[in-house]
């Protein structure tokens, strides 16, 4: 049984007893396994055990009451909607009207409660106070309110990332070499004299209308970059990771076009491009099933759940002759064995099979015991291991390279290896596991 509140005490305002067609007063009964609309029951019929169609009178039920405290013990659910409405029809202030019209309570409960619990609560602010001030704001003209956006991005000058910006200065919002950033230097010696001939008047009016005509195209290109949000690259890339891989090439193509149509226009040109693919890609799935005899999905979920497996098995059966040559390397064996149990556990397998040069590989570093590795977590540790890396170490430069990418929009492999000075065979793999675990992109 459940105590739920009512909304209102006016009985008029609740459905009445299905049974007698009593109107309904606190407490009455709830049926909870008919409705809607709800199947109420007065006590009387309730206890009689009224039964009517699907109601039978096993059936669970609730108890509708609001005989209960909300937000002070002494007072009730029903006490509290008595008062606010006690308040609504007699004005705030005229404690003692309400007092008169809720009669359970004195004149100083009633104000005491309510500027307690509505008006000095900062958790619980008045509704009527919050409607005032609102219809009030409605009556005043008031200053357009500012909204501060996205701190654009300052890359430092000459970085990855002021390159792929076009050298643009947000601060300024200009950028640092214009458009055709000469050509102001066909008016530099230009000078309208009074003893011009027509011919010299005229052929230095058209200089002039020629350079107005490179500011517009400035201009216009400004405008093109800016409305279609390619200065802040970064949020950009993001934007356009959301594609399938092929719809990204389209994106990339078809980006040139961008200058023709609008942003909103372009952004649904490519839409309906990824959408097309979306329907090409459930078509070709579609076709799939119907050339293997599939005609509903709940025998397709069984298809693509055995040829799931059957590319598990397939991929367990190419490592197996991967490694058959390595068969008389104890050291490769034990790396291939490992690497099938990463398989059969779900994991993605990390661990290489060696070539077999004759050189011994060293075995995977214990990390019991050093600092650090608390912090990371299994994939981090299994990578510390086969890379020989102490846990301090790899946080050093997981955070130098993660930076790094932050500040330049992206990062390349080189940049990597000038960032952390160890042995390369080691920040590949570093660099590698980071781009494959999304902490860093590639530039």
């Amino acid at each position: 049984m459940e105590r739920l509140a009512s909304f209102s005490s006016d009985p008029f305002d609740k459905p009445p007893c299905r049974g007698c067609s009593s109107y309904l007063t606190e407490p009455y009964v709830k049926c909870a396994e008919c409705g809607p609309p709800p199947f109420l029951l007065c006590l009387q019929c309730f206890t009689r055990g009224f039964e009517y169609k699907k109601h039978q009178s096993d059936h669970t039920y609730e108890i509708m009451t609001s005989d209960f405290p909300v937000l002070d013990p002494n007072w009730t659910a029903q006490e509290e909607m008595s008062l606010l409405e006690a308040v609504m029809d007699c004005g705030f202030g005229n404690w003692q009207d309400v007092a008169n019209q809720m009669c359970t309570k004195s004149k100083e409960e009633c104000e005491k409660h309510y500027m307690k619990h509505f008006i000095n609560n900062p958790l619980f602010a008045s509704t009527l106070l919050n409607l005032k001030q609102a219809e009030e704001a409605q009556h005043h003209e008031t200053a357009i309110p500012f909204h501060s956006a996205d701190d654009p991005p300052r890359p430092t000058f000459d970085s990855l990332l002021s390159r792929d910006m076009a050298g643009y200065m947000p601060a300024r919002a200009d950028f640092v070499e214009e458009f055709d950033n000469y050509a102001e230097w066909d008016l530099r010696d230009i000078d309208f004299v009074e003893d011009d001939s027509d011919i010299l008047h005229a052929l230095k009016i058209a200089v002039v209308d020629i350079y107005h005509s490179r500011l517009k195209e400035r201009q216009r290109r400004k405008k093109i970059i800016r409305d279609h949000g390619l200065i802040n690259l970064r949020k950009f890339q993001i934007l356009e990771r959301r594609y399938p891989k092929e719809v990204q090439e389209l994106y990339e193509t078809m980006r040139r076009f961008a200058r023709i149509l609008g942003p909103v226009e372009h952004d649904k040109f490519i839409e309906s491009h990824a959408l097309e693919f979306e329907l090409r890609r459930e078509i070709k799935r579609l076709q799939e099933y119907r050339a293997a005899g599939i005609t509903n999905f709940c025998s397709a979920r069984t298809y693509d759940h055995l040829k799931k497996s059957r590319d598990e098995e397939r991929l367990k059966r190419t490592m197996l002759s991967e490694v058959l040559q390595y068969i008389q390397d104890s050291s490769a064996c034990q790396q291939w064995l490992s690497r099938q149990a990463d398989i059969d556990s779900g994991l993605t397998p990390t661990i290489p099979v060696p070539s077999t040069t004759g050189r011994r590989s060293a075995p995977p570093l214990n990390l019991t015991g050093l600092p650090g590795t608390e912090k990371l977590n299994e994939k981090e540790k299994e990578l510390c291991q086969m890379v020989r890396l102490v846990p301090g170490a790899y946080l050093e430069y997981k955070a130098a390279l993660v930076n790094e990418c932050n500040k330049q929009g992206g990062l390349r492999l080189a940049q990597a290896r000038a960032l952390i000075k160890i042995d390369v065979n080691k920040t590949r793999k570093i660099y590698d596991f980071l781009i494959r675990e999304g902490y860093i992109t590639k530039a």
